[in-house]
């Protein structure tokens, strides 16, 4: 809604208002509320060739570009005055003069068109007559006129009767503003209207407490009736705020309550396992034992491990094994739960089990296993073995603690041992040789005897060999 600043306003006067006349005539009189105010008065339609004026006192602009004078005015009607000549007029004409200073004296500016600057001929939409004034109804104008563009100081109001019998009730000089107003999330203040009823003038706007641009730049157009339009640009709460009072605050998140982007979304309330540690938060912090990843959006519960998997079996086919087992009770909270198995080797030695070697296969693989199954291959036979299956998701890496997992412990069967790779002499006779050697690399086993075979040789021939078991 439009500001109207008052420059003057004659209906305030408590006293003589002392305007210059030519030959007006100050009298009192009333408003449209029978109120006592002063007036002009003017009366001479029985002389031809009328030029009376009457001249306002030194108006201040005060930064004013346009001035906007509303008249308050009675116009008897002509055809209501006996004998009245031809020259009888309803109508005077409103002019200013601009200054910088309160020179003006009663013959200057002159009495006419030039210096003075003529504004309209202003014409009354209603006039009374004699019968209207003695009932006491009093038929008041109201007309609205403006003009600029206006540079000096301040100016001079005139008004000018060439032949008409009116009373000047009221004159009230104003200029227009646009108030100060919030709009899209911006701050603009008063401006002033242009110098031209048709004029825009920017108005650059700034963010409200909290907000943030998103298109520069921020402005408002002020019309020439004092209102904005044209809309350019806006501010947005920023992160951790939102928008309330029509968008004319932006309030940071209560407790409890996040917002992680700029925008006109409201704060959320935060997910579950997770709590805000300040007002205006962009986001919850995960509780104690709870996590999320970083690509987790914003408004999903913090999640923790799963527990270990469940029912884990076994099933052991010479140096091969399957394992099958069920999920775990709990996944967290989260959907991508995954296995791995870890291999231990317990096969003697005393340093107890230690990771078994590369050559151990697994199929499909050995680590993020989506499925509750897992073939093993390629073992040592007649060895033991313990298999952990640990179940992780998304935030295992976070936490300080190991995965949970259940084992279970196994022996692969029995196998042929490997080859006796080394064998030495330790005497011999004419009739008797005595052989040692090593245990096979790989027994596979408990040995129970070793079986060996010789030749005789004759010549350049071997005959067939003979076995010797113990």
């Amino acid at each position: 809604m439009a500001l109207a600043e008052t420059l003057m306003d004659s209906t305030t006067a408590t006293a003589e208002l002392g305007w210059t006349v030519y030959p007006w005539e100050e009298v009192s009189g009333y408003d449209e509320n029978m109120n006592t105010i002063r007036t002009y008065q003017v009366c001479n339609v029985f002389d031809n060739n009328q030029n009376n004026w009457v001249r306002t006192k030194y108006i201040w602009r005060r930064g004013a570009q346009r001035i906007h004078v509303e008249m308050k005015f009675s116009v008897r009607d002509c055809s209501s005055i006996p004998n009245v000549p031809g020259s009888c007029k309803e109508t005077f004409n409103l002019y200013y003069y601009e200054s910088d200073s309160d020179t003006a004296n009663k013959v200057s500016p002159p009495w006419m068109e030039n210096p003075w600057i003529k504004v309209d001929t202003i014409a009354a939409d209603e006039s009374f007559s004699q019968v209207d004034l003695g009932g006491r109804v009093m038929k008041i104008n109201t007309e609205v006129r403006s003009f600029g563009p206006v540079s000096k100081h301040g100016f001079y109001l005139a008004f000018q009767d060439y032949g008409g019998c009116m009373s000047l009730i009221a004159v009230r000089v104003f200029y227009r503003k646009c108030p100060r107003v919030i709009q899209n999330g911006a701050v603009f203040q008063e401006t002033l209207s242009g110098a031209e009823s048709t004029s825009l003038v920017a108005a650059r706007g700034v963010c409200i407490s909290n907000g943030e641009e998103v298109d520069v730049p921020i402005k408002l157009y002020c019309n020439g009736d004092g209102e904005w339009m044209v809309p350019i640009g806006r501010c947005m709460c920023k992160a951790g705020h939102e928008a309330v009072e029509n968008g004319t605050v932006c309030r940071a998140c209560p407790s409890g309550f996040f917002k992680p982007i700029q925008g006109d979304v409201s704060c959320m309330q935060c997910p579950i396992n997770s709590r805000t540690t300040n007002e205006g938060a962009t986001n919850c912090v995960c509780r104690n034992g709870y996590y999320r990843t970083d690509s987790d959006p914003f408004q999903m519960p913090c999640t923790t491990v799963p527990s270990a998997p469940q029912n884990v079996l076994s099933i052991v086919n010479e140096t091969s094994l399957i394992l099958e087992w069920q999920p775990p009770r709990e996944s967290g909270g989260r959907e991508d739960v995954v296995f791995n198995i870890i291999c231990k080797s317990c096969g003697g030695g005393r340093g107890g089990c230690t990771r078994c070697g590369d050559n151990v296969q697994f199929v499909p693989r050995q680590l993020g296993l989506t499925e509750s199954r897992v073939y093993i291959s390629d073992l040592l036979a007649h060895t033991q073995y313990t298999f952990e299956v640990q179940a992780v998701n998304g935030v295992s890496e976070q936490s300080p603690y190991s995965p949970q997992y259940a084992s279970v412990n196994i022996t692969t069967n029995q196998a042929a041992p490997s080859t006796v790779s080394i064998m030495h002499q330790i005497s011999r006779t004419v009739d008797s040789i005595t052989l040692s050697w090593s245990q096979p690399d790989q027994p596979n086993g408990v040995i129970l005897d070793y079986e060996l075979q010789y030749y005789e040789k004759v010549g350049n021939r071997s005959q067939p060999s003979r076995e010797i078991c113990g």
